[in-house]
């Protein structure tokens, strides 16, 4: 056990006169009392687990310093934790204490690890999963996952190979799809080294930080294009766009959804722009296939993952296309190479036979209409819900993705600190990204299999974890909350 109290009198007062001059300056200040930790169960887990509590309460409360009167008997053991003595002993006959104090933070960097590996053991399996990625799979698709590895060369493997690119393919309506071993990431330059081979003038869009990321790809690609950047957090500007292309411009690179906002890009605009300029569009879908639909037909290029929205894990990356794909091995890298996996039927190297089994039974066994459907539903009354607790949504003057929803924290608040909380209280967020950060946001994604009652809650607790966190200084310090 261990008590903590924030309001004086501290009992420590009464024994020692004038208490606050032994002290640093401009703290604020908990007693720690009544650290008991049972006999048989000491060296162990409990005392660090409790310091870790501690830590984490100071953290919500404000407080940066903690007094004690510790006993003699274990002086030792306080100072290795980082007390400091002061003052005169107290007490009478046996009954010995030391007056001590510690600074909070020298419990941090031990109290972090320990409440996220204790979260990763226990507390994980049963908190609600909202990040974008890795998403929470199904039963059934983990033990998919969990069959022995096959070899890639052999014939039943080539046959659910082929029956998964299928798959993809009438997914998002389009004739070819190659998957590679990799993340979105990869996808994107396998796209990049395409459009490197035509040799023409392009146009990337930005409207974000993952529109921005294209820019980096076609950069390091040596591409020859323009950008146009638009306002982050709202819609394609299509008639500038449209006006930019006459002017020359052979493709046409965009996020299909801007995910560091939730905004959704009008693609069917954009295709039917493309068409009247015969523009090759190309686009990344990899927040979007499978959470929305996705029709890609008159689609140069575009890119996908296994992650998302498809609720498979992590690690194979896809490239859709609709023309003929020729190798360049005097141009590209062989793991880049769109046209040389064509050529090998789709598995020039080896492949993992159990993310391939993940994906298919996790394609194989989602009802995409009633998915897309719940998502709607489920985002709706999600925002309803946050809209009324006086959150601010990022967005509201654009068309967004009901599989992305962006609070944009007030300033007094800190989006790292409440997305730690919302942690404790079962909730997995994405906050830690250096985006969101950046802009002190947080973001509920729909992504992975979320179950309805345990999201339709979500808006109450983090109104009463934002009401319970202190507010932030101007140097980033935590300071008691006068509410």
């Amino acid at each position: 056990m261990l008590a903590v109290r924030g309001s004086r009198p501290f009992s420590l007062a009464q024994k020692l006169h004038d208490l606050d001059s032994y002290l640093p300056q401009g703290r604020t200040i908990c007693e720690i009392r009544l650290l008991a930790v049972e006999k048989r169960f000491r060296g162990g887990q409990v005392l660090r687990g409790l310091l870790a509590l501690l830590w984490q309460l100071s953290v919500e409360k404000g407080y940066d310093l903690g007094i004690i009167s510790g006993t003699t008997r274990q002086l030792r053991l306080y100072r290795h934790l980082g007390f400091v003595p002061f003052g005169p002993l107290v007490g009478s006959g046996a009954a010995q204490f030391q007056p001590m104090y510690v600074k909070m933070e020298a419990f941090e960097v031990a109290a972090r690890e320990f409440l996220r590996t204790s979260f990763a053991r226990s507390s994980s399996p049963g908190a609600v999963n909202l990040l974008p990625g890795p998403v929470t799979v199904r039963a059934e698709v983990r033990r998919a996952f969990e069959q022995a590895p096959e070899s890639h060369r052999s014939n039943d493997f080539k046959k659910d190979f082929q029956t998964v690119k299928q798959m993809l393919c009438d997914l998002v309506h389009v004739r070819n799809v190659e998957v590679f071993m990799g993340s979105g990431t990869l996808a994107n330059d396998v796209i990049a080294g395409q459009l490197s081979r035509l040799g023409r003038p392009g146009l990337v869009l930005s409207n974000g930080e993952f529109g921005s990321r294209l820019v980096d790809h076609a950069r390091r690609f040596r591409l020859e294009f323009e950008t146009m950047e638009f306002a982050e957090d709202g819609p394609l500007d299509l008639a500038a766009i449209e006006k930019k292309l006459a002017s020359g411009a052979d493709w046409l690179w965009c996020v299909h959804c801007e995910t560091s906002s939730g905004v959704l890009n009008d693609i069917a605009a954009l295709q039917v722009l493309c068409a009247r300029t015969r523009t090759k569009l190309c686009l990344d879908c990899v927040s979007t296939i499978g959470n929305v639909p996705v029709h890609l037909s008159g689609v140069y290029l575009a890119s996908g993952s296994s992650g998302k929205g498809l609720r498979a894990y992590p690690g194979l990356a896809m490239v859709f296309y609709q023309h003929k794909a020729v190798p360049a091995p005097e141009w590209l890298p062989r793991c880049l190479d769109l046209g040389y996996y064509a050529q090998e039927a789709g598995i020039p190297f080896t492949f993992s036979s159990n993310l391939l089994n993940a994906l298919h039974f996790a394609i194989r066994q989602t009802d995409l209409e009633r998915r897309f459907q719940q998502i709607i539903e489920l985002s709706a009354e999600l925002r309803r819900r946050l809209a009324a607790a006086d959150f601010v949504l990022v967005g509201t003057g654009a068309l967004v993705s009901p599989a992305v929803v962006t609070i944009a924290l007030p300033p007094e608040l800190n989006s790292s600190l409440v997305g730690e909380a919302m942690q404790r209280a079962g909730y997995l967020l994405s906050y830690n990204s250096g985006y969101l950060l950046r802009k002190n946001r947080i973001q509920i994604c729909l992504m992975g299999e979320v179950p309805s009652e345990r999201i339709l809650p979500f808006a109450k607790t983090l109104k009463d974890i934002c009401s319970r966190i202190s507010p932030v200084s101007m140097h980033g310090e935590l300071i008691e909350s006068s509410r």
